[in-house]
């Protein structure tokens, strides 16, 4: 079986336009966010737009020596069944590029927990129930449910955000687990180590500048972000956008 990583990135992010572009100690938060994906020993696929704005995520995506897809800029469902069938997945995560920090052994493990289920049927998530920062967040399922939904999927919604028809429209047709964070503190979800603001970028560059945090799993993050409450403080104001913002 073969189990790849889909991650989605655009250049034209509203909040923060080109925000896995911008930069922290002279690399792009896209490549911060690539080199942790590969070090999970998986696949690894960008999926980004045919817009000519996201010329550079191709560009910078292939000096890395790391395959791309490109499809419909707002159908990211679409773009998501569109790379699993190029690159042959039976097997796909879902991942979003605005998470710099994310660890590869939380991916991993929950790789691991979905194909030790044995269950094409099954949805797992680190996020169903949250226990870790967001920006840690990953999903789990079958290509052949990913593709399920493109075919059936009609609201905008559904196939903008990807996975809301696949496992929440779905009920008694798929299996829903939470994979939560089993060896840290229990307020890991307070925290945000997502890049969707000005803010946000402030707080990343400086654990990337300051403390190294390239290098840091979540635990150690969150070590950091529970011993500097000024760090949490950058961001800590910041609402997340709901599905259909």
């Amino acid at each position: 079986m073969t189990i790849g990583i889909i991650t989605q990135a655009r250049a034209t992010s509203t909040r923060l336009p080109a925000k896995v572009l911008l930069t922290a100690a002279g690399r792009t938060y896209l490549e911060y966010h690539l080199e942790r994906l590969v070090a999970t020993g998986l696949p690894v696929i960008v999926a980004t737009t045919t817009n000519v704005d996201d010329d550079p995520i191709v560009i910078l995506t292939e000096k890395l020596g790391l395959p791309v897809f490109r499809g419909s800029e707002q159908d990211v469902l679409s773009r998501y069944a569109g790379a699993a069938l190029q690159y042959g997945l039976d097997g796909v995560v879902r991942v979003t590029s605005d998470c710099p920090l994310i660890d590869s052994a939380v991916v991993a493990a929950g790789v691991d927990r979905w194909r030790a289920e044995d269950d094409p049927d099954l949805y797992l998530s680190n996020a169903l129930e949250r226990t870790y920062p967001r920006g840690m967040e990953y999903e789990v399922f079958s290509a052949a449910r990913l593709l399920d939904a493109d075919a059936k999927a009609t609201l905008a919604v559904d196939r903008e955000h990807v996975t809301p028809y696949l496992h929440q429209n779905r009920p008694g047709d798929v299996r829903l687990l939470n994979q939560p964070w089993s060896g840290g503190t229990p307020d890991g979800a307070r925290y945000r180590l997502t890049l969707d603001t000005e803010d946000d970028r402030k707080l990343l560059t400086a654990l990337i500048e300051e403390h190294d945090a390239s290098r840091l799993d979540c635990a150690e993050l969150v070590a950091i972000l529970a011993a500097h409450p000024e760090l949490v403080a950058l961001n800590a104001h910041i609402q997340q956008k709901k599905l259909g913002e």
